[in-house]
């Protein structure tokens, strides 16, 4: 197998969403690096840029100069991340969307209660942006550049404890083939998601109850191991590389068998005798 089998030496990937080390496009955007791909940042303020500058400052080949700002709930921001990359690189090959926020200040609700001003504020943060930030940088990407964004291996499974995020990510895997078929006028450009199952993150840690339902994804997976960070990153990088030419408006999902075990025989008998 050659050295550079993924074919990413050389090329400049634009990495949205690292807020720390446990984010999965920290560890996207390490992998990248890892295979001499260069790695630009966008972070929602400039405290964050402060602390992902450090994370990036600390692994081979990163650059701090290169960590942007753009919080995406701002369209002028959104214009002048795509100047910022332009000032920086002539091609784009690709661009990573792990964008996702709950405006949860109204507290955890049943679905039915959920405000409009809620719904619409996170509709905008964790699916809108991935269409307005693909425009503004359309000029920028390579003719068959990767776009890969981050969503949620099922959208059918009514979580109470998710709230209305689901079908936000239901709606952001519809964006993909509407994404894809609108850029193919001009260019061959792809729309991908990882559709990732529950992992240990910052942003999941906040979730009421999360950590009750994680243990039980574990043991629901074939392989009654978690799925994990590195895991995700890793099919994300696949994706975004020449290797995986032939995918586009598709959702891969990673979850270790989770949506095929529901009804284990060890679960079932734990629940029944339980109850």
């Amino acid at each position: 197998m050659p050295a550079d089998f993924l074919q990413l030496a050389g090329k400049t990937v634009l990495v949205a969403g690292v807020a720390n080390r446990k984010s999965v496009a920290w560890h996207i955007a390490r992998l990248l690096t890892e295979a001499d791909c260069r790695v630009l940042y966008s972070v929602r303020s400039p405290e964050r840029r402060e602390q992902v500058a450090k994370l990036v400052s600390n692994i081979s080949g990163g650059n701090p100069d290169d960590v942007l700002v753009c919080d995406v709930e701002h369209e002028d921001q959104i214009e002048r991340l795509a100047d910022e990359v332009a000032s920086r690189c002539e091609v784009l090959d690709g661009f990573v969307h792990s964008i996702a926020f709950a405006d949860y200040e109204d507290g955890m609700k049943a679905f039915h209660e959920t405000s409009k001003r809620a719904f619409l504020r996170t509709m905008d943060v964790s699916c809108y942006s991935l269409l307005a930030m693909s425009r503004a940088l359309k000029e920028r990407f390579a003719r068959d550049a990767s776009v890969v964004t981050i969503s949620i291996s099922t959208t059918r499974m009514a979580s109470e404890n998710y709230g209305y995020m689901a079908p936000i990510k239901a709606a952001l895997d519809s964006s993909l083939a509407f994404l894809a078929k609108s850029f193919s006028a001009d260019s061959e450009i792809r729309f991908n998601a990882v559709a990732a199952g529950l992992l240990k993150t910052s942003a999941s840690a906040g979730i009421p109850g999360y950590v009750d339902s994680y243990l039980f994804a574990e043991q629901a997976t074939l392989r009654h191991r978690a799925v994990s960070t590195e895991e995700v990153a890793s099919t994300a990088v696949f994706l975004l590389s020449p290797r995986s030419a032939g995918i586009n408006t598709q959702r891969v999902v990673v979850d270790a068998g989770m949506e095929t075990n529901y009804f284990d025989a060890d679960i079932v008998r734990r629940c029944v005798e339980g109850s």
